[in-house]
């Protein structure tokens, strides 16, 4: 065997037999508390590996704690957010439910007003096309509807049915290019023609130059045409140009929002064109 690892082999032995005898020296010495050095050597490393085991274990249960919460607050989050999606469509259906009613309100309303059989209808449908302004009501030839019949609205005039089918008729409305109705000025009694431009207005055509208008004057039908009732407003004038003697332009602004139309009444009376008062002979 060689040399050197013989030398090795007897420093092994000798820390070997030192740390024996200091061991066996800790367990015969005591402590000033009385416990032996030994003992109080073990307690002291095994407490340290507990205080480190035990901020493990207290690491992990925080973590897993705090995991657990925060599930728990996500799923609150998550009721808390459908119990506000359902409260906030109950409240638009009811939002609806009123607004249907006001309009029902009126209709009845105007229904009791007017001297005139009239039948209610919804509106179930309306042109893609701005040119040819027209909508569907779902109410036809089965139920008493004929062409050329006046449709009316709280606001006012809407237009009138071209088109009877067995439960559906179309309506012109007013605003469309092809449409026109006998107007009148409620102020100073003038009258002209409304047509409809295609833009959610209306011009008034056919005014003697000698008529006095301003804007902001009521336009409601004089009943010239056999269609439309007289006295049923169609709108208001917006704009007044004169050429010279005569009326170059004037708009109406419609009294009735034809975007937002969901009922209707249809005049069911037959009209008798309303020619003014006739001069007796002489």
């Amino acid at each position: 065997m060689p040399v050197l690892d013989v030398r090795r082999n007897n420093v092994y032995l000798f820390i070997a037999v030192i740390v024996t005898q200091v061991v066996i020296i800790s367990a015969q010495v005591s402590t000033a508390s009385g416990m032996p050095v030994l003992e109080a050597v073990a307690f002291g490393a095994l407490s340290e590996l507990q205080r480190a085991g035990s901020f493990a274990v207290g690491s992990v249960t925080g973590v897993w704690t705090g995991y657990v919460d925060l599930r728990g607050l996500r799923g609150e989050n998550a009721a808390l957010k459908r119990e506000l999606g359902t409260a906030r469509i109950a409240l638009q259906q009811e939002r609806a439910r009123a607004t249907r009613t006001r309009t029902l309100e009126q209709l009845l309303d105007l229904r009791g007003r007017v001297a005139l059989e009239t039948t209610a209808a919804d509106v179930i449908a309306a042109a893609a096309t701005p040119e040819f302004r027209t909508v569907t009501i779902g109410k036809g030839a089965r139920e008493g509807l004929r062409r050329d019949m006046a449709v009316i609205a709280p606001a006012g005039v809407v237009g009138r049915v071209i088109v009877p089918a067995a439960h559906a008729a179309k309506v012109q409305l007013l605003i469309d290019r092809n449409a026109a109705a006998g107007a009148l000025i409620e102020r100073t009694r003038a009258q002209g023609v409304a047509t409809g431009i295609g833009e959610n207005r209306l011009r008034l055509e056919y005014v003697s130059g000698s008529a006095e208008l301003a804007v902001g004057d009521t336009v409601v039908t004089s009943g010239i045409d056999g269609i439309y009732p007289k006295g049923f407003v169609i709108g208001w004038i917006e704009r007044v140009e004169r050429s010279g003697g005569a009326y170059g332009g004037v708009t109406i602004r419609p009294a009735v929002d034809f975007s937002s139309l969901e009922e209707v009444l249809v005049v069911l009376t037959p009209q008798v064109a309303d020619l003014g008062p006739v001069e007796a002979p002489r």
